[in-house]
């Protein structure tokens, strides 16, 4: 392992703003290499595709980069990658157009764990079609999201099964393969949102098995782009098309208007960042994504045991579970104090995290808004051991 927090740290020009930066559930900041990326492709003349001219050819080569470069992070056919202007954005079209063949009593089944940006799409395509939607629900005391649950959630009318690969709110890595292993045995399609993984934790969409993963770009640093990525690139040619041209075929039947070409080319150089975090890593791109993120996971798994281990001794702060499988995210309360207050107190001390009020999404199924709400911690791939320390002794003194 060679995970060399200094030099990572170094490929951040955002960092000499003074701040401590724990706010990794917006995004992680972006690394010099991405901004060069995209400014470059910003004063080069691109054009549309499908001409015979360089300004067309380097758009199509910066989109084909794009899907290439994705399919390396996770372990897939570039031929089977979406991209668009946000994972939101692709994920309401892909539910829309699943959802023309669904009838009344036709069941979709999202997870309690999850975002809201992943449960909104369901629920409304649902409620327009008739179709029913049920919950799995969380240990409240672990935050983890037992997968034995959905051997009775699934059932012949299961069209779909959503749920997270990780919770940027709380941190839990489920049992997704056996959530998988469920779903599959009623035939239901199986989509996997590994926006919080996806920076910490190596991906393998074809061992894992899903049908398709929802990845966002700035969760590693990258430019606002999301991408859709299909197991089998042939359901790609099963669903409706919502393009513009009646023609188009694979990617480009989810893929609406004109890609933005500069940030395209800032998606290729923020897998590349994250392909070289381990500076030791070898082979190819995707060899080296596997290598360097698997040395970001020993490496956040340290500072994440150390920082919750400090809190937890704290008596006037509460950590919000304790899942065994986890992303380097947590959340906690403050005894007698709003989560609003914290926050604020945090920045006036230097350190940047959001406060959520526990009245919607996850914190909301846990109660969390009856203590006054929580404070969420992300850590990202320059967090290091005094920036830990520094939060801890912040929050020492808030007593």
């Amino acid at each position: 392992m060679a995970f060399d927090v200094a030099r990572i740290r170094g490929l951040f020009p955002a960092l000499g703003d003074g701040w401590i930066h724990f706010d990794g559930a917006a995004g992680m900041l972006v690394p010099e290499q991405v901004a060069s990326a995209v400014s470059t492709a910003m004063r080069a003349p691109v054009s549309g595709p499908g001409g015979a001219f360089p300004a067309s050819q380097r758009a199509e080569s910066i989109v084909t980069a794009a899907r290439r470069a994705v399919a390396d992070l996770v372990g897939a056919d570039p031929a089977a990658v979406v991209l668009g202007p946000s994972a939101p954005v692709l994920l309401r079209r892909l539910v829309d157009a699943l959802a023309e063949r669904w009838t009344i009593g036709d069941e979709v089944v999202v997870s309690r764990l999850d975002e809201e940006a992943n449960i909104a799409p369901w629920r409304r395509a649902a409620k327009r079609v008739g179709a029913v939607v049920r919950w799995s629900e969380i240990d409240i005391e672990t935050c983890e999201l037992p997968a034995w649950q959905y051997e009775n959630l699934v059932s012949a009318r299961t069209k779909a099964v959503s749920v997270t690969l990780a919770s940027g709110s709380v941190g839990t890595r489920p049992d997704v393969p056996t959530v998988i292993e469920f779903a599959k045995r009623v035939g239901a399609l199986v989509v996997v949102d590994a926006t919080y993984a996806a920076p910490f934790v190596p991906l393998d969409l074809q061992e894992l098995g899903a049908d398709v993963m929802v990845v966002s770009a700035p969760s590693w640093g990258g430019p606002a782009v999301g991408a859709l990525v299909f197991r089998d690139p042939e359901l790609l040619e099963r669903i409706s098309s919502v393009s513009l041209d009646p023609t188009a075929t694979g990617p480009a039947r989810l893929e609406l208007g004109p890609h933005a070409y500069p940030l395209l080319a800032g998606v290729v150089a923020s897998i590349d960042y994250l392909a070289g975090l381990d500076d030791a890593a070898t082979g190819s791109r995707r060899e080296r994504l596997v290598t360097s993120l698997g040395s970001a996971k020993s490496y956040h798994a340290g500072l994440l045991a150390q920082l919750s281990t400090e809190l937890r001794s704290l008596r006037h702060i509460m950590v919000i579970g304790d899942a065994m499988r986890r992303i380097p995210a947590l959340a906690f309360a403050v005894a007698g104090a709003k989560s609003s207050q914290v926050a604020e107190y945090l920045a006036s001390q230097g350190l940047c995290a959001f406060a959520d009020d526990g009245t919607s999404g996850v914190f909301a199924s846990l109660g969390v808004g009856e203590v006054g709400g929580a404070v969420r911690i992300g850590l990202a791939h320059y967090s290091n051991v005094f920036e830990i320390n520094q939060l801890v002794r912040v929050l020492e003194e808030l007593r």
